[in-house]
Protein backbone atom coordinates (compact mmCIF):
# COMPACT_ATOMS: atom_id res chain seq x y z
CA UNK A 1 0.00 0.00 0.00
CA UNK A 2 1.21 3.48 -0.81
CA UNK A 3 -0.67 5.28 1.95
CA UNK A 4 -0.69 4.20 5.55
CA UNK A 5 -4.03 2.45 5.97
CA UNK A 6 -2.90 -0.16 8.47
CA UNK A 7 -4.16 2.06 11.28
CA UNK A 8 -7.08 4.08 9.94
CA UNK A 9 -8.09 7.12 11.96
CA UNK A 10 -11.04 6.44 14.25
CA UNK A 11 -10.37 9.01 16.98
CA UNK A 12 -11.34 12.64 16.21
CA UNK A 13 -8.42 14.69 14.93
CA UNK A 14 -8.48 18.49 14.61
CA UNK A 15 -6.58 20.36 11.88
CA UNK A 16 -6.69 24.05 11.08
CA UNK A 17 -5.42 26.80 8.78
CA UNK A 18 -5.31 30.55 9.29
CA UNK A 19 -6.33 32.13 6.00
CA UNK A 20 -6.45 35.78 4.97
CA UNK A 21 -10.23 35.80 5.31
CA UNK A 22 -10.57 33.75 8.49
CA UNK A 23 -9.72 30.56 10.35
CA UNK A 24 -10.65 27.16 8.92
CA UNK A 25 -10.86 24.27 11.35
CA UNK A 26 -11.74 20.66 10.59
CA UNK A 27 -12.48 17.74 12.85
CA UNK A 28 -11.74 14.39 11.24
CA UNK A 29 -14.04 11.71 12.65
CA UNK A 30 -12.84 8.75 10.59
CA UNK A 31 -10.32 8.30 7.80
CA UNK A 32 -9.19 5.29 5.78
CA UNK A 33 -5.73 6.85 5.42
CA UNK A 34 -3.68 9.42 7.30
CA UNK A 35 -5.73 12.62 6.84
CA UNK A 36 -2.66 14.69 5.99
CA UNK A 37 -1.83 12.23 3.21
CA UNK A 38 -5.26 12.87 1.71
CA UNK A 39 -5.70 16.65 1.75
CA UNK A 40 -4.31 20.06 2.59
CA UNK A 41 -5.72 23.58 2.78
CA UNK A 42 -5.64 26.45 0.30
CA UNK A 43 -7.29 29.82 -0.21
CA UNK A 44 -9.63 30.45 -3.11
CA UNK A 45 -9.56 33.64 -5.15
CA UNK A 46 -13.33 33.55 -4.96
CA UNK A 47 -15.53 35.97 -2.99
CA UNK A 48 -18.24 33.30 -2.62
CA UNK A 49 -16.05 30.90 -0.64
CA UNK A 50 -12.68 31.63 0.93
CA UNK A 51 -11.23 28.16 1.42
CA UNK A 52 -10.42 25.03 -0.51
CA UNK A 53 -9.64 21.47 0.51
CA UNK A 54 -6.84 20.42 -1.84
CA UNK A 55 -6.50 16.70 -2.48
CA UNK A 56 -3.05 15.10 -2.40
CA UNK A 57 -4.25 11.99 -4.25
CA UNK A 58 -6.28 13.50 -7.09
CA UNK A 59 -3.56 14.76 -9.43
CA UNK A 60 -5.24 18.12 -10.01
CA UNK A 61 -3.66 20.85 -7.89
CA UNK A 62 -0.81 18.78 -6.43
CA UNK A 63 1.08 16.40 -8.78
CA UNK A 64 0.66 12.79 -7.65
CA UNK A 65 1.98 9.37 -8.57
CA UNK A 66 -0.49 7.51 -10.79
CA UNK A 67 -0.23 4.44 -8.54
CA UNK A 68 -1.17 6.56 -5.51
CA UNK A 69 -4.14 7.98 -7.38
CA UNK A 70 -5.28 4.51 -8.45
CA UNK A 71 -5.05 3.30 -4.86
CA UNK A 72 -7.41 6.05 -3.74
CA UNK A 73 -9.81 5.35 -6.64
CA UNK A 74 -9.92 1.66 -5.75
CA UNK A 75 -10.29 2.28 -2.02
CA UNK A 76 -13.24 4.60 -2.60
CA UNK A 77 -14.92 2.20 -5.06
CA UNK A 78 -14.55 -0.62 -2.53
CA UNK A 79 -16.83 1.29 -0.14
CA UNK A 80 -19.74 1.42 -2.60
CA UNK A 81 -22.48 -1.04 -1.53
CA UNK A 82 -22.39 -4.27 -3.51
CA UNK A 83 -26.17 -4.68 -3.60
CA UNK A 84 -27.07 -1.67 -5.74
CA UNK A 85 -29.77 -2.52 -8.29
CA UNK A 86 -28.61 -2.08 -11.86
CA UNK A 87 -28.02 -0.49 -14.20
CA UNK A 88 -25.68 1.75 -12.19
CA UNK A 89 -24.96 5.27 -13.49
CA UNK A 90 -21.71 6.77 -12.18
CA UNK A 91 -21.34 10.54 -12.61
CA UNK A 92 -18.10 12.45 -12.01
CA UNK A 93 -18.19 16.20 -11.36
CA UNK A 94 -16.36 18.59 -13.67
CA UNK A 95 -13.74 19.55 -13.66
CA UNK A 96 -11.94 18.36 -10.57
CA UNK A 97 -13.51 14.91 -10.23
CA UNK A 98 -13.74 13.82 -13.88
CA UNK A 99 -10.74 11.52 -13.43
CA UNK A 100 -11.76 10.43 -9.94
CA UNK A 101 -15.19 9.42 -11.22
CA UNK A 102 -13.61 7.47 -14.07
CA UNK A 103 -11.25 5.72 -11.66
CA UNK A 104 -14.11 4.77 -9.36
CA UNK A 105 -16.09 3.48 -12.34
CA UNK A 106 -13.12 1.47 -13.62
CA UNK A 107 -12.84 -0.28 -10.27
CA UNK A 108 -16.60 -0.76 -9.95
CA UNK A 109 -16.91 -2.14 -13.47
CA UNK A 110 -14.64 -5.06 -12.55
CA UNK A 111 -17.63 -6.54 -10.75
CA UNK A 112 -20.50 -4.60 -12.33
CA UNK A 113 -20.83 -4.96 -16.10
CA UNK A 114 -24.14 -3.12 -15.83
CA UNK A 115 -22.49 0.20 -15.02
CA UNK A 116 -21.91 3.27 -17.19
CA UNK A 117 -19.83 6.39 -16.56
CA UNK A 118 -20.74 9.96 -17.46
CA UNK A 119 -19.04 13.19 -16.43
CA UNK A 120 -20.58 16.61 -16.12
CA UNK A 121 -19.02 19.30 -18.28
CA UNK A 122 -18.61 23.01 -18.85
CA UNK A 123 -17.66 22.37 -22.48
CA UNK A 124 -20.75 21.75 -24.64
CA UNK A 125 -20.00 19.46 -27.56
CA UNK A 126 -22.91 20.59 -29.71
CA UNK A 127 -24.74 17.30 -29.17
CA UNK A 128 -28.01 16.89 -27.27
CA UNK A 129 -28.02 17.89 -23.60
CA UNK A 130 -29.85 15.86 -20.96
CA UNK A 131 -29.70 18.11 -17.90
CA UNK A 132 -28.10 21.17 -16.34
CA UNK A 133 -27.43 21.84 -12.67
CA UNK A 134 -25.66 24.35 -10.43
CA UNK A 135 -22.74 24.28 -8.00
CA UNK A 136 -23.49 27.56 -6.27
CA UNK A 137 -20.22 28.18 -4.45
CA UNK A 138 -18.02 27.37 -7.43
CA UNK A 139 -15.90 29.70 -9.55
CA UNK A 140 -17.81 28.16 -12.50
CA UNK A 141 -21.23 27.25 -11.17
CA UNK A 142 -23.02 25.70 -14.15
CA UNK A 143 -22.68 22.03 -15.15
CA UNK A 144 -23.99 20.27 -18.26
CA UNK A 145 -24.83 16.61 -18.74
CA UNK A 146 -24.89 15.33 -22.31
CA UNK A 147 -27.15 12.56 -23.58
CA UNK A 148 -25.05 9.56 -24.70
CA UNK A 149 -25.09 9.04 -28.46
CA UNK A 150 -24.36 5.31 -28.36
CA UNK A 151 -27.75 3.54 -28.20
CA UNK A 152 -26.78 0.90 -25.62
CA UNK A 153 -25.02 3.40 -23.35
CA UNK A 154 -27.98 5.77 -23.61
CA UNK A 155 -30.43 3.01 -22.75
CA UNK A 156 -28.40 2.02 -19.68
CA UNK A 157 -28.28 5.61 -18.51
CA UNK A 158 -31.99 6.26 -19.00
CA UNK A 159 -32.93 3.01 -17.23
CA UNK A 160 -30.49 3.39 -14.34
CA UNK A 161 -31.83 2.22 -10.99
CA UNK A 162 -28.82 3.37 -8.97
CA UNK A 163 -26.78 6.57 -9.04
CA UNK A 164 -23.19 6.88 -7.83
CA UNK A 165 -22.27 10.58 -7.65
CA UNK A 166 -18.53 11.21 -7.38
CA UNK A 167 -16.72 14.38 -6.31
CA UNK A 168 -13.42 15.11 -4.62
CA UNK A 169 -15.14 16.55 -1.56
CA UNK A 170 -18.55 17.39 -0.18
CA UNK A 171 -18.80 20.54 1.93
CA UNK A 172 -22.56 21.05 2.16
CA UNK A 173 -23.91 18.32 -0.13
CA UNK A 174 -25.86 20.91 -2.13
CA UNK A 175 -24.25 20.06 -5.47
CA UNK A 176 -25.25 16.41 -5.12
CA UNK A 177 -28.78 17.44 -4.16
CA UNK A 178 -29.01 19.82 -7.14
CA UNK A 179 -27.73 17.13 -9.52
CA UNK A 180 -30.12 14.46 -8.21
CA UNK A 181 -33.09 16.76 -8.61
CA UNK A 182 -32.01 17.88 -12.10
CA UNK A 183 -31.75 14.24 -13.22
CA UNK A 184 -35.22 13.48 -11.88
CA UNK A 185 -36.68 16.54 -13.60
CA UNK A 186 -34.99 15.48 -16.88
CA UNK A 187 -36.77 12.13 -16.74
CA UNK A 188 -34.43 9.76 -14.91
CA UNK A 189 -37.34 8.28 -12.98
CA UNK A 190 -36.25 4.71 -12.15
CA UNK A 191 -33.69 5.60 -9.46
CA UNK A 192 -34.03 3.50 -6.30
CA UNK A 193 -30.64 4.10 -4.64
CA UNK A 194 -28.18 7.01 -4.58
CA UNK A 195 -24.60 6.80 -3.35
CA UNK A 196 -22.39 9.87 -2.93
CA UNK A 197 -18.71 8.98 -3.11
CA UNK A 198 -16.04 11.50 -2.11
CA UNK A 199 -12.44 11.55 -0.99
CA UNK A 200 -13.33 13.87 1.90
CA UNK A 201 -16.87 14.37 3.21
CA UNK A 202 -17.58 17.34 5.49
CA UNK A 203 -21.33 17.44 4.82
CA UNK A 204 -22.49 15.52 7.93
CA UNK A 205 -24.88 13.32 5.97
CA UNK A 206 -26.63 16.33 4.45
CA UNK A 207 -27.75 14.58 1.25
CA UNK A 208 -29.52 11.74 3.06
CA UNK A 209 -31.14 14.20 5.45
CA UNK A 210 -32.44 16.25 2.52
CA UNK A 211 -33.46 13.42 0.20
CA UNK A 212 -34.23 10.34 2.29
CA UNK A 213 -32.89 6.99 3.41
CA UNK A 214 -32.31 5.69 -0.13
CA UNK A 215 -29.15 7.82 -0.05
CA UNK A 216 -25.83 6.43 1.24
CA UNK A 217 -22.60 8.42 1.55
CA UNK A 218 -19.14 6.82 1.34
CA UNK A 219 -15.78 8.54 1.59
CA UNK A 220 -12.14 8.01 2.47
CA UNK A 221 -12.45 10.65 5.19
CA UNK A 222 -15.45 11.83 7.15
CA UNK A 223 -15.53 14.94 9.30
CA UNK A 224 -16.88 18.42 9.71
CA UNK A 225 -15.50 21.91 9.28
CA UNK A 226 -16.08 25.37 10.67
CA UNK A 227 -14.92 28.61 9.11
CA UNK A 228 -14.75 31.75 11.22
CA UNK A 229 -14.73 34.46 8.57
CA UNK A 230 -13.19 37.85 9.24
CA UNK A 231 -15.86 40.35 8.11
CA UNK A 232 -13.22 43.06 7.71
CA UNK A 233 -11.07 41.04 5.31
CA UNK A 234 -10.84 42.30 1.76
CA UNK A 235 -12.60 40.13 -0.80
CA UNK A 236 -10.43 38.91 -3.67
CA UNK A 237 -10.91 39.77 -7.31
CA UNK A 238 -11.86 36.59 -9.15
CA UNK A 239 -10.95 36.28 -12.82
CA UNK A 240 -13.80 35.48 -15.19
CA UNK A 241 -13.60 31.69 -15.55
CA UNK A 242 -17.26 30.66 -15.48
CA UNK A 243 -17.82 30.33 -19.22
CA UNK A 244 -20.03 27.43 -20.33
CA UNK A 245 -19.79 27.66 -24.10
CA UNK A 246 -18.18 26.26 -27.20
CA UNK A 247 -14.82 27.87 -27.80
CA UNK A 248 -12.92 28.60 -30.98
CA UNK A 249 -11.62 25.01 -30.98
CA UNK A 250 -14.70 22.83 -31.48
CA UNK A 251 -14.93 19.46 -29.76
CA UNK A 252 -15.70 16.33 -31.75
CA UNK A 253 -18.40 14.41 -29.88
CA UNK A 254 -17.57 11.24 -31.84
CA UNK A 255 -14.08 11.21 -30.27
CA UNK A 256 -15.19 12.41 -26.85
CA UNK A 257 -14.45 10.42 -23.71
CA UNK A 258 -16.67 10.75 -20.65
CA UNK A 259 -19.11 13.47 -21.62
CA UNK A 260 -20.95 11.09 -23.94
CA UNK A 261 -20.98 8.19 -21.48
CA UNK A 262 -18.61 5.21 -21.55
CA UNK A 263 -18.47 1.63 -20.33
CA UNK A 264 -14.83 0.72 -21.05
CA UNK A 265 -11.47 2.20 -20.12
CA UNK A 266 -9.09 1.80 -23.04
CA UNK A 267 -5.53 3.16 -22.92
CA UNK A 268 -5.19 4.72 -26.39
CA UNK A 269 -3.13 7.91 -25.96
CA UNK A 270 0.37 7.96 -27.50
CA UNK A 271 0.69 4.15 -27.67
CA UNK A 272 4.28 4.24 -28.97
CA UNK A 273 5.70 6.63 -26.37
CA UNK A 274 8.85 5.27 -24.70
CA UNK A 275 10.53 6.23 -21.42
CA UNK A 276 13.75 5.25 -19.70
CA UNK A 277 13.83 3.73 -16.20
CA UNK A 278 13.97 6.44 -13.54
CA UNK A 279 13.18 9.24 -16.00
CA UNK A 280 11.30 12.02 -14.22
CA UNK A 281 8.13 12.51 -16.25
CA UNK A 282 5.19 14.82 -15.65
CA UNK A 283 1.98 14.02 -17.53
CA UNK A 284 -0.46 16.95 -17.60
CA UNK A 285 -4.14 16.61 -18.40
CA UNK A 286 -5.98 19.70 -19.58
CA UNK A 287 -9.25 20.84 -18.00
CA UNK A 288 -11.73 17.94 -18.30
CA UNK A 289 -9.45 15.88 -20.53
CA UNK A 290 -7.73 13.89 -17.80
CA UNK A 291 -8.63 10.20 -17.96
CA UNK A 292 -6.82 9.18 -21.12
CA UNK A 293 -3.75 11.18 -19.97
CA UNK A 294 -3.96 9.40 -16.60
CA UNK A 295 -3.98 6.00 -18.32
CA UNK A 296 -0.87 7.10 -20.24
CA UNK A 297 0.78 8.15 -16.96
CA UNK A 298 -0.05 4.74 -15.43
CA UNK A 299 1.52 2.99 -18.41
CA UNK A 300 4.71 5.08 -18.19
CA UNK A 301 4.98 4.41 -14.46
CA UNK A 302 4.65 0.67 -15.08
CA UNK A 303 7.45 1.01 -17.64
CA UNK A 304 9.80 2.22 -14.89
CA UNK A 305 9.66 6.01 -15.16
CA UNK A 306 9.33 8.23 -12.09
CA UNK A 307 5.96 9.68 -13.05
CA UNK A 308 3.73 12.37 -11.63
CA UNK A 309 0.30 13.34 -12.94
CA UNK A 310 -1.28 16.77 -12.77
CA UNK A 311 -3.90 18.81 -14.61
CA UNK A 312 -4.57 22.34 -15.70
CA UNK A 313 -7.55 23.99 -14.05
CA UNK A 314 -9.79 27.01 -14.39
CA UNK A 315 -9.94 27.26 -10.57
CA UNK A 316 -8.23 30.44 -9.28
CA UNK A 317 -6.28 29.70 -6.08
CA UNK A 318 -4.00 32.01 -4.09
CA UNK A 319 -0.39 31.18 -3.35
CA UNK A 320 0.23 29.86 0.14
CA UNK A 321 -0.57 26.80 2.25
CA UNK A 322 -0.80 23.86 -0.21
CA UNK A 323 -0.02 26.03 -3.24
CA UNK A 324 3.69 26.73 -3.66
CA UNK A 325 3.76 27.70 -7.32
CA UNK A 326 1.25 28.80 -9.96
CA UNK A 327 1.42 29.27 -13.72
CA UNK A 328 -1.30 31.24 -15.52
CA UNK A 329 -1.98 30.96 -19.25
CA UNK A 330 -4.81 30.96 -21.80
CA UNK A 331 -7.21 28.03 -21.98
CA UNK A 332 -6.82 25.53 -24.83
CA UNK A 333 -10.49 25.60 -25.90
CA UNK A 334 -10.50 29.13 -27.28
CA UNK A 335 -12.80 30.51 -24.59
CA UNK A 336 -10.47 33.38 -23.77
CA UNK A 337 -10.36 32.54 -20.07
CA UNK A 338 -7.30 32.01 -17.86
CA UNK A 339 -6.24 28.53 -16.82
CA UNK A 340 -3.77 27.57 -14.13
CA UNK A 341 -1.24 24.88 -13.30
CA UNK A 342 -0.29 24.52 -9.65
CA UNK A 343 2.79 23.23 -7.84
CA UNK A 344 4.77 22.63 -11.02
CA UNK A 345 7.91 24.71 -11.44
CA UNK A 346 10.03 24.81 -14.60
CA UNK A 347 12.96 22.38 -14.47
CA UNK A 348 11.44 19.88 -12.02
CA UNK A 349 11.11 17.09 -14.58
CA UNK A 350 13.17 15.52 -17.34
CA UNK A 351 10.14 15.41 -19.61
CA UNK A 352 6.78 17.16 -19.52
CA UNK A 353 3.88 15.89 -21.61
CA UNK A 354 0.85 18.17 -22.04
CA UNK A 355 -2.13 16.11 -23.22
CA UNK A 356 -4.94 17.85 -25.11
CA UNK A 357 -8.24 16.98 -26.75
CA UNK A 358 -7.89 20.14 -28.85
CA UNK A 359 -5.18 20.64 -31.53
CA UNK A 360 -1.62 21.37 -30.44
CA UNK A 361 -1.97 24.90 -31.81
CA UNK A 362 -4.66 25.53 -29.17
CA UNK A 363 -2.22 25.04 -26.27
CA UNK A 364 -0.73 28.33 -25.07
CA UNK A 365 2.87 28.58 -26.36
CA UNK A 366 3.83 30.34 -23.11
CA UNK A 367 2.95 27.19 -21.13
CA UNK A 368 4.81 24.94 -23.55
CA UNK A 369 7.87 27.18 -23.38
CA UNK A 370 7.82 27.57 -19.59
CA UNK A 371 7.87 23.80 -19.08
CA UNK A 372 9.84 22.87 -22.22
CA UNK A 373 6.93 20.54 -22.86
CA UNK A 374 5.78 18.21 -25.61
CA UNK A 375 2.10 18.37 -26.61
CA UNK A 376 0.29 15.07 -27.15
CA UNK A 377 -3.04 15.33 -28.94
CA UNK A 378 -5.79 12.77 -28.58
CA UNK A 379 -6.14 11.14 -31.99
CA UNK A 380 -8.55 8.39 -30.89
Amino acid sequence: MLMNSANPTTEPKVLHANLKRGRLEVEVNASTFDPQALFDFAERRNPKRAFLFVSRVLGRHIPARPSLMAESFNALAAKIPADLPGPVLVIGMAETAVGLGAGVHRALSQTRNDSVYLCSSRHPTGSELFARFEEEHSHASSHLLHLPQDAQTREMMLNARSLVLVDDEASTGNTFINLSRALAEAGLDSIERIVTATLTDWSQDAVRKAMGDHVTSVSLLDGRYTFAEDPTAELPDMPEVGSVAQGDWALDSSRDWGRMGVRQHLDTLAPDLQVTPGERVLVIGTSEFVWRPFLLAERLERAGADVRFSSTSRSPIALGHAIDHALSFSDNYGLGIPNFLYNVAPGQFDRVLICSETPAAAVDPALISALNAQVIVDEQ
